[in-house]
């Protein structure tokens, strides 16, 4: 079978450092896009919520008449 080899564990000081430098580099959004993209998906949301509801309600409709 195979062989594992055992490897030294990173010292949990240089793994926070490196967990910072990562955060830096993250470009945040501005409060206006995130407020516009926010919006955008309640609103896709909210949408996608009433079509499911009125094919619900069909198709209810539907197997009600049928049985």
């Amino acid at each position: 079978m195979g062989e594992t080899v055992k490897t030294a564990k990173a010292p949990k000081r240089s793994w926070m450092d490196g967990l910072k430098a990562e955060f830096k580099k993250i470009i945040w959004p501005d409060k206006k896009s995130l407020v516009r993209q926010t919006v955008a998906v309640v609103a896709i949301s909210v949408g996608l919520c009433a079509i499911i509801a009125i094919l619900d309600a069909v198709i209810q409709l539907g197997l009600g008449f049928l049985i």
